[in-house]
């Protein structure tokens, strides 16, 4: 049985809502890559997108980030991790993708204000930069650790979260965990 629950996917595919909801509903801790992102960001004083693009120079960028997911592996504590590569530095954790229509995506994120340092003057700006910073987090994972990303067998289970409320993505979450540990077989992709 695995008491680390590993959250990746789309942008503005609702991981925060969906970790916070399973944070309520299983009693783990919550770590979010997101929001270790999104201070950093603000700390140098860059965008997201800025960030990631630097984070492509300067390995200290995902050393610093990566470090915290290492650990977590060793904690026998639970916790449900918001992030794009824990799947991957936690290979014993239930591991879940969660997808989206990029115009959903983009509408989520554009009337989010808790996410200042992704501010868009326009949905389209908002589309054209989550694209570009997908591409370059998926490329920047793949040169350094050779993580496909983009491969959806890594994962679990796959969820489609464009018109599946936060609470029913994250009951379908925890059904199937208590599957997988009670060896029950399901559906990947949902």
């Amino acid at each position: 049985m695995t008491n680390k629950i590993t959250i990746t996917g789309d942008l503005g595919s609702g991981k925060s809502v969906v970790s916070s909801i399973l944070c309520e509903k299983t009693g783990y801790e919550y770590v979010s890559t997101g929001r270790i992102q999104r201070q950093l960001a603000k700390e140098l004083g860059l965008d997201t997108l800025e960030m990631n693009r630097r984070a492509d120079m300067d390995p200290t960028i995902d050393q610093r980030i990566d470090g915290i997911f290492i650990d977590l592996g060793k904690d026998p504590k639970g916790y449900i991790v918001d992030s794009r590569m824990a799947w991957f530095f936690l290979p014993e954790s239930f591991k879940v993708y969660l997808q989206t229509d990029i115009a959903v995506a983009a509408e989520r994120i554009f009337n989010d204000p808790t996410r200042k340092s992704e501010e868009y003057e326009t949905k389209e700006e908002a589309v054209r930069k989550i694209i570009a910073r997908k591409k370059s987090e998926n490329a920047r994972f793949w040169v350094k650790y050779g993580a496909d990303c983009t491969n959806l067998h890594n994962f679990d289970l796959v969820l489609d979260t464009t018109h599946r409320s936060p609470e029913q993505v994250a009951a379908l979450i925890l059904k199937a965990l208590s599957w997988k540990n009670e060896a029950i077989p399901f559906a990947r992709f949902l």
